[in-house]
């Protein structure tokens, strides 16, 4: 029952994390142009706050191991709660951004490179705050779920793709649904009354965790050990997936808007299929987790490198593809392959710690 709290929980967190990029970057298009340096500044700075994020609460909580599973699950409320206030702060703070570079000094172009960095600078303060507390989500869930059941592996392919399929939901229902429904103040709050209700349920969850925590003591003695591989290898390998998936998404973004339309529905259709391919792949690799071992996957990495060129093959004017359909046809192979290997290297790390689950983690 509680690993089902879990899968709600992540559900609903990967949906509301995707719905504040979908309609940050937006907001970002209205206040500080439609260009490519834009989007790739958003993007870039979505996954370093994921990232500094699930770095310090998975550093702050392998420090108090000796903690209940109520200390984690109260913390991970209060994340929750507080990227809510994202939904009223981050307009307000993009206004004052737009207000200072109306009445910088000197005239700016907004193609610029003095331009650019200043917009970065300012990004930097409005959106790294709020995307470290959305990266310290799954660290702070996993520290709990450590306290809780001894099958570590299992747990964090369950939620990742919980988070996953709620990152899918949130990364096309705002652009294409509900901004047009509800506009982008009133999506953010329906993003928000979600972070309200996942902080409750986690507090409330917490109330009901001492009973559990003999149970957990029992299973850990008994569990078989991980298999850990060599972490700074694993490391480099999460840090080049990384790099190369958001490296592509810029490239990608580019390539097909020309038969999307425009920027904004390109961005949504890009991520929508990435996401999808990826909860794809993580299904399966949760499926095979089931007969096979971590580190048995060399077949998955060989495909991996060759789906990488299907998006030039699909973005190829010259083939007599629908273009709403190059998209997917181009980006769910690789996405899906993405989707099979990230969790893997994630389990031989020997940690429970996050990872991005978007083309990083959106939780």
């Amino acid at each position: 029952m509680r690993m089902r709290w879990f899968f709600v929980f992540f559900f609903f967190s990967g949906f509301c994390s995707l719905l504040y990029e979908v309609i940050w970057v937006r907001l970002g298009m209205a206040h500080f142009g439609v260009t490519t340096p834009v989007v790739s500044i958003f993007l870039s700075l979505f996954m370093a706050g994921l990232g500094l994020g699930s770095w310090i609460a998975g550093r702050w909580m392998r420090n108090l191991e000796t903690h209940s599973g109520k200390y984690p699950l109260r913390l991970y409320a209060a994340a929750e709660l507080l990227i809510g206030i994202s939904a009223w702060a981050v307009p307000v703070e993009m206004r004052w951004a737009k207000n200072y570079l109306e009445n910088y000094q000197s005239d700016l172009a907004v193609s610029s490179l003095h331009y650019y960095w200043i917009t970065g600078l300012w990004l930097i303060v409005i959106l790294v705050p709020w995307c470290t507390l959305m990266g310290m989500t799954f660290p702070l869930a996993m520290a709990a779920i450590r306290k809780l059941s001894s099958s570590s592996q299992r747990s964090f392919s369950f939620l990742y793709v919980a988070n996953v399929l709620g990152a899918v939901v949130g990364a096309l229902l705002p652009a294409f649904v509900l901004v047009e429904i509800f506009g982008f103040r009133g999506t953010m709050k329906l993003a928000a009354i979600c972070n309200l209700l996942i902080s409750a349920g986690g507090f409330l969850l917490s109330l009901r965790v001492k009973d559990a925590q003999e149970k957990y003591e029992i299973e850990a003695k008994t569990a078989k050990p991980a298999v850990v591989s060599s972490a700074k290898l694993i490391l480099s390998m999460l840090f080049l997936t990384g790099l190369v998936s958001l490296a592509m998404e810029v490239v990608w973004i580019r390539q097909f808007t020309v038969y999307i339309g425009t920027e904004v529905y390109a961005f949504a259709s890009i991520l929508g299929s990435y996401l999808i391919g990826t909860f794809i792949g993580s299904r399966i690799y949760r499926k095979w987790l089931q007969r096979y071992s971590p580190g048995d996957e060399t077949v998955g990495w060989l495909l991996l490198g060759l789906a990488g060129l299907l998006p030039l093959l699909a973005s190829d004017p010259r083939l007599p593809i629908i273009g709403f359909l190059r998209v997917p046809l181009g980006i769910m192979p690789v996405s899906g392959l993405m989707g099979f290997v990230t969790p893997m290297l994630e389990i031989q790390t020997g940690r429970d710690g996050p990872m991005p689950s978007t083309l990083w983690d959106v939780s």
